[in-house]
This record gives C-alpha cells, sequence and structure tokens, in this order.
C-alpha cells in the first residue's frame, strides 16, 4: 500500500480509503469484520463513513469491529442531519458513541444545504475540535468559493479550517476539474474521491447493450442505465484498454483518478472481502502522461465552456502557481 499525505494536516494516511456504506446494507457485520480486517492487512489506515449510511447502523457495526484497531486508524465520518450548530454539536456525540470511540479524525459537513450559514457551521465544527471530539474537520460536495469563504471565516475567528474536500470524481463525472482541484493544489486542501468506479460502470460489472444484473444498482438507479447508453462506446474502448494492459476495468478507473496531482484519496467501498482484495491490485498499477491521455481521450466527458478567451483553460489549470 502506497501512503499520501491528508493536505496541510500533516498525517499520512493509506492511498486507498476504505468507504463503509456497504456495511449494515449489502454485507453483514461478520463480512464488515473480515473486509476491515483484510482492509488493516493491507496496509489501509483510512476508513471514511457517515451517519447517514443506513441511519447509523453502519456506524454501529463497526463500532463492534472496530474493537482493538482504532489507534492504528484515521477514521472520517459526517454530520446527519442538517448543516445548523445543533446538527452538527448532537450528530458527532451520536456517532462517537455508535462507534464506541472517544473522537474521530476528521469531523465533515456532509452536503451544503440551501439556506446555510457558513459562520454557524465554521463555529459549531470549532467548538467539537475544541471538545476533542475531532482532530479535524473537513466537508463533502463543496464548491471552491464555498470552501475558501468557509475558510476564510474560520481564519478571521481563529477556528480551525476545513482541511479535506470529497468529491464525486471519475472518467465520466469531472466537473470538479474546474476550480475545485485546482484551489485544492494552490492551497494544500486532502481531496477524496467518491465514486472513482462511477458506480460499478467503469469496474466492468455491466455488458454493454446486455441486460441489468438483477443484484445491481443499476436496477434502482436510473443514471446507470442512461450512462450506459450515452458512454457504451466510450466504455467498450475502455474496458479493451483495460484487458490489453493485463488489468481490470477497476484497476484502471482508479489509477485515472491517482494520477491527478489533486487527489489524495480514492475512497473504494466494497461489499465483499474478496471484491477487496481484487481492488487493492489498482494501487500498485500508475499510469504514464500518455496513458492517462489516451484513456481520458475514450470518453467525450470534460466540462465545456464557450468563450472567456483563456478563462476555460485557467480554471483547470493545476500549475498555474509556482
Amino acid at each position: 500500500m502506497k501512503y499520501a499525505r491528508l493536505g496541510s494536516t500533516g498525517e499520512t494516511v493509506s492511498e486507498m480509503c476504505l468507504g463503509t456504506m456497504m456495511f449494515g446494507r449489502r454485507c453483514d457485520q461478520a463480512e464488515s469484520d473480515r473486509i476491515l480486517g483484510t482492509a488493516i492487512d493491507h496496509g489501509v489506515t483510512f476508513i471514511d463513513t457517515a451517519a447517514m449510511y443506513e441511519d447509523g447502523y453502519t456506524e454501529e457495526i463497526l463500532g463492534h469491529i472496530l474493537k482493538g484497531r482504532r489507534d492504528n486508524l484515521f477514521i472520517g465520518t459526517k454530520v446527519h442531519r442538517g448543516t445548523d450548530a445543533k446538527s452538527i454539536l448532537e450528530s458527532i456525540d451520536e456517532s462517537l458513541a455508535r462507534m464506541q470511540i472517544e473522537y474521530v479524525d476528521l469531523y465533515m459537513i456532509h452536503w451544503p444545504r440551501e439556506g446555510m450559514n457558513p459562520r454557524e457551521i465554521m463555529e459549531a465544527l470549532s467548538v467539537v475540535v475544541e471538545q476533542g471530539k475531532a482532530r479535524y474537520v473537513g466537508c463533502c460536495n463543496y464548491s471552491a468559493w464555498l470552501f475558501a469563504h468557509s475558510n476564510g471565516i474560520a481564519a478571521r475567528n481563529g477556528w480551525p479550517k476545513l482541511v479535506c474536500n470529497q468529491i464525486p470524481y471519475n472518467l465520466i463525472e469531472r466537473g470538479v476539474e474546474v476550480e475545485v482541484l485546482p484551489q485544492a493544489v494552490a492551497e494544500n486542501v486532502a481531496i477524496t474521491v467518491y465514486r472513482p468506479l462511477m458506480m460499478g460502470i467503469l469496474a466492468g460489472k455491466y455488458k454493454i447493450g446486455g441486460p441489468i444484473p438483477d443484484d445491481s444498482r443499476g436496477k434502482t438507479d436510473r443514471r446507470i442505465p442512461a450512462w450506459l447508453d450515452k458512454y457504451g462506446e466510450s466504455l467498450e474502448r475502455f474496458n479493451q484498454f483495460a484487458a490489453d494492459h493485463g488489468l481490470h476495468p477497476a484497476q484502471l478507473a482508479i489509477a485515472w483518478v491517482r494520477y491527478s496531482p489533486a487527489t489524495t484519496c480514492p475512497i473504494v467501498g466494497v461489499s465483499s472481502a474478496g471484491q477487496l482484495e481484487a481492488t487493492l491490485a489498482a494501487f500498485d498499477f500508475d499510469l504514464t502522461d500518455e496513458q492517462y491521455t489516451e484513456v481520458t481521450g475514450f470518453f467525450d466527458t470534460g466540462v465545456k465552456e464557450e468563450g472567456g478567451g483563456e478563462f476555460p483553460r485557467l480554471r483547470r489549470e493545476l500549475n498555474l502557481l509556482g
């Protein structure tokens, strides 16, 4: 397992972050225990969860299987309800009780909400840190301006800054290449990536033009059939490239995410220890510059902007600052 610096924190975490969303949903406690054990055996130290996963049941499972393992892990969880101070302060207590631990390493706002008050949020997060219930604070799904605005408030008041932004990023969902990833490079923000496999689409789970498997998310999530229809030809080229290079499609998809100097850790969620074993090899393969360009070219998914002279390019530039 390779390791990465978590933004400005000075912390070192495994480059693979184990996502736990399937714990209690598609795998029981016994299999969740096997998954965690396998991950730890392979050097994984970064665990991501959330209070909303199975309405807290995922954290309860972690409470049972973390015993004797917690000291060597970096654990992040997220606020369950809302973005008001009451929700932030209550949710952390509930999460700690469910996981049977004294603190989390990273406590995150899960989603921005209409009418949210960034000052109230940052002040409440500072209280959580002051109380010793979280070491660092972060967010998920923040735009660059909202991230900078929130940290400006924190800086003016002497409160802890957001150190991490958790976002979806893959060959199809590439909107964060505009502003969010350049901001991360400029300000040393940790970027943890969920959906690196695009709900299984980039993992070879679905046969192009074939039926949707009954046990897959494609049966319940309408986006998946739509994406398969829209990007079928691109996916076939992607899968063939993986086969030609002796890779599983999931390995190639994760290698593509890891290539960016702005990304810190892909979050990999699995529902079995065997699935995890197959995915771990993705962190041993690095794309060359030429391979990255070729694979990216399979998909016409870059965010398109009209006009503005050099503005579209500059908004994506990761090497603008010296």
